[in-house]
């Protein structure tokens, strides 16, 4: 062979004839230039260590430190609030990679990988007939657990990889009843030796008791998945592979921040770790001078000591947003690395010297055709024309001088290292009384090696990083002129591989709209009373609707209509969309006040929402996102503790807010196939909620307006503010405003009808409580056509009605004399609906109208 055949071999073209995915799309290349510029010169092969951070990650991270104000998510303030906002968002987010959700996992912060199989290690409720097992490839942080079971007579079994299959004959059969002693199964979902990928159907297997050692073992079987090697390059769906327990670093998936790790938790099994320190944030209650306390019921509340490491947790965020905006996912990432591995490994294994003998000895139990059971990671020794093992630290400092960035040693993987590189036990320990300890470059003893060499990508790696590998390899160590072996060559290039598949999420179905006014041809309005039932004797004046409000941006201006039609979230397009930071957190007026001079209109003939603002060219957005990017992102967000799926509105949306309110944001629209509904402690299923704070619809009293008016008049007198009716009815945000009523009366009632709707209050609401209800419908079980609704809560308004919705600035009232009236509690009566079935419709969706009377102007009201 002479060396244009070899060079034809490494070359580019050669590489895409037997793999077609290679980068992202567009110009990969120079992304990896722009990002990656610090590492021009290096050929960076250490991504199982740690891979490396974009530069965009870095500078959106410190963007959002500098024009952010973080506090400590312990306090309530506006800026602890906006801590831990992000922060729970950051914990949705890490779930939704995952393909999960917080009903089945929690995510509990960590200092890493290590910190987690070590809070799991304590916390497990270890019995002296508990056995912990362990595969013997795992990390050394997994086979550490021991040092804490032994001392306490727990079994510790290390298992090698074949009998978790090979011994599966071996079951015992149980009679019913049997132990419910607690057993801890451990193993890593990619070696960090080989890159071998472990089946992830092994978790069921185990806790089924249908795998080796559980089938052997009576007692509930639990399952600790180390994914810290593999999350780097490869998706993990726990809902095919329920662990208990999966430990991750972030900085082998984003290279920054280090020092931060969580363990993902199944809620099924978290009640039973028992932890026994407390540190701060995590009591319930507790007594200083008694032994007493009370852990927080939340998991994340009981294990997380302290303050948690907040802004490296809103660093990962930014550690997502990069990730998806470079690469388009994992499974991308995944068929780019796996690529590059494999070309390595046929490359290296068919190497041979001058004389035919292999010029690399290759630790690995496939042939890299499958992304599936094979990571992106190269392990082995590199041999003479002789056959002699060279040196790993040789290997190294010459790797060194020529600017390649690999690793050698054992990797913290005892088990793996002796089993690869054929050494006893008592190797290992002759190895040691030899002056040999871990990690250090004593590469050779008695003519054996004590360790290997590992090369590893990740999503920034390039063909080229391959071809500087491998010129170094044969420039260095491999006697000329080079040979490959082309038989076996031509096997692995023309073995079928199985190229892992790409998930697409499906997209939501686009509901059919019509106007919401209501004015087909052919209907009669007749005009209705608003009638109560208060549950003590009240006034008997008449009592009607007077006006309706729909704010469809969250926290924005609100619209007032005379008609308008009830969707299965309530009024339709009421708060429907919301502006978020570059987080993903929620910002409502109590952040961001200037969001109230965003002034929101419908277009129904083109069907679309226009923002208006001073200064501002208006912007459109479809009413139902039919024109919105099809490959824009769905993640998920909160609004009042509820988790809501929302969609994004695009790149031109995000700046006009942005550049309005001076500061990155952006524009999402509730997903419309998502349904959120209200968390209550009944066992029925409840109406669904837009992104709403409490209830879909918000109700306040004329009456008890003009009283809280009187009554700033009388405690300032002359110094009163110039608040008028009108101004101090926005500042409630109210959808519903009725009329003749007496003040605060509302308080009291039981039912609220409007026309054909029925509203029933559950329970009293006292007067030291606010003046406006909210509610929620739901479907009554009769022929009559009416909707019922509960109150359950309370809905706060605190600092949104300091805010002069025309101008945006902060004003001490109503706040002030509204607290002051209600002894200092200023919370509004929350109603919430119960449902008899899945879909909230109700009765709205036979299209039935409901004919509402509107005061003072002579016209009718229409809820469809």
């Amino acid at each position: 062979m002479n060396l244009d055949d070899f060079d034809r071999c490494s070359r580019f073209e050669s590489f895409k004839e037997s793999w077609d995915h290679y980068g992202y799309g567009g110009d990969f290349e120079g992304m990896v230039l722009a990002e990656f510029s610090r590492i021009k010169g290096m050929t960076y092969l250490d991504h199982a260590g740690t891979t490396l951070f974009p530069e965009s990650q870095i500078k959106g991270f410190f963007q959002d430190l500098c024009g952010s104000v973080y506090g400590n998510p312990h306090s309530h303030n506006p800026s602890s609030r906006l801590t831990h906002d992000t922060v729970e968002h950051v914990r949705y987010r890490i779930l939704q990679h995952f393909n999960t959700s917080p009903e089945d996992y929690t995510v509990v912060f960590t200092a890493g990988c290590t910190a987690a199989i070590k809070l799991v290690a304590e916390s497990f409720p270890w019995t002296p007939a508990s056995s912990f097992c362990y595969l013997t490839d795992n990390h050394t942080s997994v086979v550490g657990i021991r040092g804490l079971t032994s001392p306490i007579g727990v079994a510790s079994i290390p298992i090698r990889p074949e009998e978790v299959e090979g011994r599966a004959s071996e079951r015992t059969y149980l009679k019913a009843g049997d132990s419910q002693v607690p057993h801890l199964f451990c193993y890593p979902a990619q070696s960090n030796f080989s890159g071998k990928k472990y089946p992830l159907w092994h978790v069921k297997g185990i806790r089924s008791r249908e795998l080796y050692p559980s089938c052997t073992r009576e007692g509930q079987w639990f399952v600790l998945l180390d994914a810290s090697n593999l999350v780097g390059c490869s998706p993990l769906d726990l809902q095919e592979c329920p662990a208990d327990f999966l430990p991750v670093s972030f900085y082998k998936i984003f290279g920054f921040p280090t020092g931060l790790g969580a363990l993902i938790i199944r809620n099924e099994c978290s009640h039973m770790l028992k932890k026994t320190y407390f540190g701060g944030g995590t009591a319930a209650a507790y007594l200083a001078g008694e032994d007493y306390y009370v852990p927080r019921v939340n998991t994340d509340g009981r294990f997380e000591d302290g303050t948690i490491s907040f802004l490296d947790i809103i660093a990962v965020n930014h550690g997502f947003e990069a990730l998806h905006r470079l690469t388009g996912g994992i499974e991308r990432i995944q068929l780019h690395t796996f690529g590059l591995a494999r070309h390595t490994y046929m490359m290296l294994s068919c190497l041979q010297h001058n004389n035919g003998q292999p010029a690399a000895r290759l630790y690995c139990d496939t042939e890299y055709q499958d992304p599936s059971t094979q990571g992106p990671l190269l392990n082995f020794n590199l041999l003479d024309a002789h056959g002699a093992i060279v040196g790993y630290s040789k290997v190294q400092k010459l790797a060194s001088l020529f600017n390649i960035q690999l690793r050698t040693g054992c990797f913290c993987n005892t088990g793996a290292c002796q089993h690869y590189l054929g050494m006893s036990d008592q190797q290992v320990k002759a190895n040691l009384q030899a002056g040999h300890v871990c990690g250090d470059d004593v590469d050779m003893i008695d003519g054996l090696p004590t360790g290997s060499v590992r090369v590893s990508f990740g999503y920034m790696s390039t063909f080229g990083d391959f071809q500087q590998l491998l010129r170094f390899v044969v420039d260095c160590f491999v006697q000329k002129p080079v040979r490959l072996d082309y038989i076996r060559l031509n096997r692995l290039r023309s073995a079928s591989t199985c190229s892992a598949s790409v998930r697409h999420p499906q997209s939501p179905a686009r509901p059919q709209i019509s106007s919401p006014t209501g004015t087909g041809e052919g209907l009669e309005f007749s005009p209705v009373a608003v009638g109560c039932f208060p549950t003590r004797r009240t006034s008997n004046c008449e009592r009607t609707l007077s006006r309706i409000f729909l704010y469809p941006v969250k926290s924005c201006a609100a619209i007032e209509v005379t008609q308008w039609a009830v969707g299965h979230l309530g009024l339709l397009y009421d708060r429907l969309w919301m502006v978020v930071n570059i987080n993903g957190v929620c910002l409502s007026q109590k952040q961001e006040p200037r969001l109230c001079l965003i002034q929101p209109s419908i277009h129904w003939a083109c069907k679309e929402l226009c923002l208006h603002a001073t200064g501002m060219k208006p912007l459109s957005i479809p009413l139902e996102g039919n024109k919105l990017n099809p490959g824009i992102k769905v993640f998920q967000s909160k609004v009042c503790g509820d988790r809501v799926q929302s969609v994004d509105c695009g790149d031109e949306a995000a700046d006009w807010i942005s550049k309005f309110l001076g500061k990155p944001c952006r524009l999402i629209r509730q997903s419309p196939g998502f349904t959120r509904g209200m968390k209550r402690d009944h066992a029925k299923p409840v109406a669904g909620l837009s992104l709403v704070n409490e209830a879909q619809y918000l109700m306040i009293n004329m009456a008890s307006v003009k009283f809280l008016k009187e009554h700033i008049n009388k405690r300032q007198g002359s110094e009163a503010e110039n608040l008028d009716i009108q101004q101090l009815i926005a500042r409630f945000r109210a959808n519903l405003v009725v009329m003749g009523a007496e003040p605060f009366e509302e308080d009291n009632w039981k039912h609220v009808v409007i026309g054909d709707l029925v509203f029933q209050v559950n329970c009293p609401i006292s007067l030291h409580q606010s003046s406006f209800l909210t509610i929620k419908s739901r479907k009554l079980i009769r022929a009559a056509p009416s909707v019922i609704c509960q109150v359950t809560g309370l809905s706060t308004r605190c600092h949104m009605i300091g805010i002069d919705q025309q101008t945006s600035t902060r004003m001490p009232e109503p706040l002030n004399s509204l607290s002051a009236y209600r002894k200092g509690k200023v919370s509004a009566g929350g109603v919430q609906s119960e449902s008899e079935g899945p879909q909230i419709k109700g009765i709205f969706a036979f299209g039935l109208v409901y004919r509402i009377y509107v005061a003072g102007t002579g016209s009718t009201r229409t809820l469809i």
